[in-house]
């Protein structure tokens, strides 16, 4: 969608291009908005694949559309430029699907520079840091939408629910759908009904495992790669992060 075929010089790949990107997503949620109206929250993740100017312009666009919020627009290597996406534009940003401590959130959530913590509760350490991190959120008026992503786990779904409902930071929070195995397994494991998501009534997190079950579900190894797409620039590069 946002790929031009690479040069002579390069790898025999087609190359990842931010102008490109920039344009064809924003016509696309334009057209969306077109056919679906303003009701609907829209999100998008953009994989921290955008840098500098192009971030910012990327997001400039998008606010008439009236997104939910846009996420990790830039890598972590370039945070500071989100202040001049606030110069130019209100669409909010959620950051932070690769971010591994609390604390690298405080310029951030601080300077208000940012309106979601979008950290994965297992990836910065538990509950323990990411209730400090909802504390802080409170306190600079940022939302949770903690991370869920493409590795199914119930026990970190769980925890992200027990500090979404201990906080009035608590924003949204990423689904994720089990199929039945996982349930006998794992009891306890939360339950998605109409678009809300339901915990359990036992102490702690609530979840136990089925040893004997489990072991009839042996772990593979994935034959299909990384789970993300690897995107290289013009030039061969590979593109953050």
């Amino acid at each position: 969608m946002c790929i031009r075929d690479s040069p002579d010089s390069s790898p025999n790949i087609q190359a990842f291009d931010e102008e490109v990107y920039v344009t064809r997503v924003s016509k696309l949620f334009e057209e969306v908005r077109a056919k679906v109206g303003f009701e609907p929250k829209l999100c998008h993740d953009v994989h921290s694949h955008l840098t500098g100017m192009n971030a910012a312009e990327f997001c400039r666009r998008l606010q008439p559309l009236q997104m939910f919020f846009v996420e990790d627009v830039l890598s972590p290597e370039t945070l500071d430029w989100y202040k001049n996406i606030r110069q130019v534009c209100t669409t909010p940003q959620a950051v932070g699907e690769l971010f591994t401590h609390p604390l690298e959130y405080y310029p951030l959530i601080s300077q208000r520079l940012i309106d979601f913590v979008r950290c994965r509760v297992s990836a910065i350490g538990g509950i323990t840091p990411a209730k400090k991190l909802a504390n802080m959120c409170e306190v600079f008026g940022c939302k949770t939408a903690f991370q869920e992503g493409g590795e199914n786990d119930p026990v970190n779904q769980l925890a992200a629910f027990h500090v979404d409902i201990s906080s009035p930071a608590f924003g949204i929070q990423e689904e994720n759908h089990f199929p039945p195995s996982v349930y006998e397994v794992l009891p306890g494991t939360s339950l998605i009904r109409k678009g809300y998501l339901y915990g359990n009534d036992k102490p702690g997190l609530g979840i136990d495992i089925d040893e004997a079950l489990a072991a009839k579900y042996p772990i593979a190894t994935k034959n299909d790669g990384n789970p993300y797409r690897l995107d290289r620039a013009m030039d061969g590069s590979v593109v953050k992060p």
